[in-house]
């Protein structure tokens, strides 16, 4: 009886411990990872963070430090300047898509709309699927208002 009590009370700690995690917004999620600091202020310089903390959902494709390390020198101070805050806007909303796209949703599409306007191609290699030349190296992280997919590169809106 004793090892059906602990067994019930560790069900109950596990399930509160990951309904906690599906409270937080996308925003919040990417943060606790700890891999997402530059995204986090390019969030905070935009004026995106309360955006990305509303309902949703939201389909985030959040490129990691190390991908916005791979941008050439200065790319990043540069567009974190206040002058230059309507281009990090457009960069940034080109990684987001509204509505909740899993990675099984991917197949048999070619391309989604983000929330700047602009098209994203997709495209699936095997078990590899890239939006645009950037690899997404981790699917399906779950928020409170939509989902995150890690990507290996910023990628860029096509001009015009």
């Amino acid at each position: 009886m004793k090892l059906n009590s602990l067994l019930f009370a560790a069900a109950i700690t596990l399930g509160s411990v990951s309904a906690f995690a599906a409270d937080k917004d996308v925003v919040d999620t990417a943060m606790e990872a700890g891999q997402f600091k530059t995204l986090g202020a390019a969030l905070e310089a935009a004026g995106l963070v309360a955006t990305l903390k509303e309902t949703g959902p939201f389909t985030v494709f959040a490129p990691t430090d190390e991908a916005f390390a791979k941008l050439p020198a200065g790319t990043v101070e540069n567009l974190l300047k206040p002058e230059n805050k309507q281009k990090l806007t457009e960069i940034l909303t080109y990684h987001v898509v509204a509505g909740k796209v899993m990675a099984s949703d991917v197949a048999g599409i070619d391309e989604a709309k983000s929330v700047n306007g602009k098209m994203i191609d997709i495209e699936v290699e095997g078990s590899t699927v890239k939006v645009n030349d950037a690899a997404v190296t981790a699917a399906d992280i779950a928020a409170s208002n939509g989902v995150i997919h890690v990507i290996d590169k910023v990628i860029m809106p096509p001009e015009g």
